[in-house]
C-alpha cells in the first residue's frame, strides 16, 4: 500500500479483543510493507556494521605497505557508503509510509465507526476520549507498526555480527557473543516500571483531555451559572498531574538510555584491554583488533531500534487498547435471554448499565 492509494477502499475488519491483537492485526495488514522495511533496514545496518571491515583492511595494509589491499579497503567503505546512503533513503521512505499507511487505517476505521453509532457514541464514550483517539493515539499507534520492522533489521544486525566476530577472530568473538545480547537484554528488568508508567501518564492526560472537551462543550451553560473559575481549577489540577507523570514516566526511560550508553562503553573498555593483551603477544593482528573494535563501537546503532521498539510498545499499547474499545462499540446491543420479549413490550432499556425500566411502573434511579 502506498501514500497515494490512501484512502483504502475498505480498512478492513479489526480484531479489537485487546490492544496487543489490535496492533497484531494492523502489522498483519501491512505484511508488504513490513517486509519492505526490514530488507532495506538490513541494507543500512549491515552497511553500517560492516564499515570496521573496510578499515581493519586499510589499517593492515598501511601497517604491511600492501597496496592492492589498501585499495580493497578503500573499495569496500566506498561500497558500504553507498549502501548507507541507499538503504538510510529508502528505510526511511518504507517507514514514514508504514507510519502514515497504519495512522490512515485507524483513522477510516474510527470514521465508519463514528458514522455508524452517530449520536449514540457520545452516549458510550467521552467526547474527550473520541477526540484522544482519533488524534494522539493514532499517531501513536503508527509509530509502532513501523518501528517493528526496523527492530527486527536491528536484531538480525546484532546476530550478525556476533557470528561474523566469532568467526573473523575467534579469541575476540566470545566476548563480544556475550557481551552484545547482554546489551540487547540489560534494560529489560527496567522496561515493566516504564510501561507502567507510560500507562499512568497516557491515562491521566486522557482525563484531561475528556475534561477539557467536556468544559469547552458546556461553556455557555458555565458562564451562565458561573462556573467557570471551579473548572478551571479542575482543570490546572488535572494538568499537574499530567506533567507529573511526564516526569516520571521520562525519569525511567533516561534511565533505560543510559544503560544503553553506560554498558556498551564498558563493553568497549574490555574488548581494547583484551584485545590490546593479544595484539602485543602476536594472537591478532592491529587490523583485526581495529575490525572488532569498530564493530562493537558501531553496535549502538542497532541497540538504539531496541530500545525504541521497547518505547513504542509502552506508548502504543495503551492507545490500542483505547482504540479497540470504541472500535469494539456496536449501535444496537440487545439485552440477553427473555429480556428481549420485556424489551419489544414497551420497557426502557439501557444497555451501558443493562437497567430496565419496566413499561407502567415507576422507576427511580438513584446514582451516586
Amino acid at each position: 500500500m502506498q501514500i497515494h492509494q490512501l484512502p483504502y477502499a475498505d480498512p478492513g475488519v479489526p480484531d479489537v479483543r485487546s490492544g496487543t491483537r489490535f496492533l497484531i492485526w494492523l502489522g498483519r495488514r501491512q505484511l508488504g510493507g513490513q517486509v519492505r522495511s526490514l530488507l532495506w533496514g538490513l541494507v543500512l545496518q549491515l552497511s553500517i556494521a560492516g564499515l570496521p571491515v573496510g578499515v581493519g583492511l586499510a589499517v593492515q595494509a598501511v601497517i604491511d605497505h600492501d597496496g592492492g589491499r589498501l585499495a580493497l579497503g578503500c573499495g569496500v567503505l566506498v561500497a558500504l557508503g553507498v549502501g548507507i546512503a541507499v538503504g538510510d533513503t529508502m528505510l526511511h521512505r518504507t517507514a514514514v509510509t508504514n507510519w502514515i499507511t497504519a495512522a490512515a487505517r485507524v483513522q477510516q476505521l474510527l470514521a465508519r465507526r463514528t458514522a455508524e453509532l452517530g449520536a449514540l457514541l457520545t452516549r458510550r464514550v467521552a467526547a474527550g476520549e473520541v477526540v484522544a483517539v482519533s488524534t494522539g493515539d493514532v499517531e501513536k499507534i503508527g509509530w509502532f507498526v513501523e518501528a517493528f520492522s526496523r527492530f527486527a533489521a536491528a536484531v538480525l544486525t546484532l546476530l550478525a555480527v556476533c557470528v561474523g566476530i566469532a568467526v573473523y577472530e575467534p579469541a575476540l568473538g566470545l566476548v563480544v557473543a556475550v557481551g552484545v545480547p547482554a546489551l540487547a537484554l540489560a534494560a529489560l528488568p527496567l522496561l515493566p516500571r516504564a510501561t507502567r508508567r507510560a500507562d499512568e501518564q497516557r491515562e491521566k492526560a486522557g482525563k484531561a483531555t475528556e475534561l477539557a472537551s467536556d468544559t469547552v462543550a458546556g461553556l455557555r451553560v458555565l458562564r451562565g451559572i458561573g462556573g467557570e473559575e471551579l473548572f478551571l481549577g479542575r482543570y490546572r489540577t488535572a494538568s499537574q498531574e499530567v506533567r507529573r507523570a511526564a516526569v516520571r514516566s521520562a525519569r525511567m526511560w533516561a534511565l533505560i538510555a543510559a544503560v544503553q550508553v553506560l554498558l556498551p562503553g564498558l563493553l568497549l573498555i574490555a574488548v581494547v584491554a583484551y584485545g590490546a593483551r593479544l595484539a602485543l603477544d602476536g594472537t591478532i593482528s592491529v587490523g583485526a583488533l581495529v575490525t572488532v573494535y569498530g564493530a562493537v563501537a558501531l553496535t549502538h546503532h542497532p541497540l538504539r531500534n531496541v530500545e525504541e521498539i521497547a518505547m513504542a510498545y509502552a506508548f502504543s499499547r495503551p492507545s490500542a487498547k483505547r482504540a479497540a474499545r470504541v472500535l469494539a462499540l456496536s449501535r444496537v446491543t440487545e439485552p440477553a435471554g427473555g429480556d428481549r420479549k420485556a424489551r419489544a413490550a414497551g420497557d426502557l432499556y439501557d444497555p451501558l448499565t443493562g437497567l430496565i425500566a419496566p413499561a407502567g411502573l415507576l422507576t427511580a434511579v438513584v446514582c451516586g
